[in-house]
């Protein structure tokens, strides 16, 4: 049956949080996807999308941009249309920081956070960010494929610690193990 799994097609990320309490200094995560080409999969990405921006051939889009988690349900949302990708990319990185302006942040100064990625209705991963409180970014979920095969999900969250310009160029390094 191998022969006709054709991975994953149209995924969605969603962050969702709490606006910050009444006196205290907005709240603003954002999501952020890297795209690494076949040929160098953990060098420097050939893009990245981020908020204001989508990738070149429209595959990746930011839907919805919140810059102080006020709203119902999740305040980020992003598209990624793998089946799409062109197969000269054979990586994608997707992450979440978290603003340092006005204020320095980190997840455990978040108010409720959470995750969700997911295929039209199932959901492949969910988290709270409870594993990286002291971190100011993280990846959140990596797609590979070999060639012009099916695109396959590692979940994961893993915090980085400093800034966010930093983390965009870093986030699809290597991975010690």
């Amino acid at each position: 049956m191998d022969g006709l799994n054709k991975g994953l097609r149209k995924v969605e990320i969603a962050v969702r949080w709490d606006p910050s309490p009444a006196g205290q200094p907005s709240t603003d995560l954002d999501l952020v996807a890297a795209t690494y080409p076949a040929d160098d999969p953990h060098g420097d990405p050939a893009y990245v999308v981020h908020f204001d921006s989508r990738s070149p051939d429209g595959t990746i889009t930011l839907n919805r941009d919140s810059k102080d988690g006020q709203g119902f349900g999740y305040d980020e949302v992003m598209t990624l249309e793998l089946d799409r990708l062109d197969v000269r990319y054979a990586r994608v990185v997707v992450g979440v920081v978290i603003q340092q302006r006005p204020a320095e942040r980190t997840f455990v100064s978040v108010s409720n956070p959470g995750l969700r990625i997911r295929e039209g209705y199932t959901v492949l991963a969910e988290d709270h960010f409870g594993g990286v409180l002291g971190a100011t970014a993280a990846t959140v979920a990596e797609f590979t494929r070999d060639g012009s095969g099916p695109w396959e999900f590692r979940p994961g969250v893993r915090g980085f610690e400093g800034d966010p310009v930093a983390f965009t160029r870093t986030m699809g390094a290597a991975q010690r193990p």
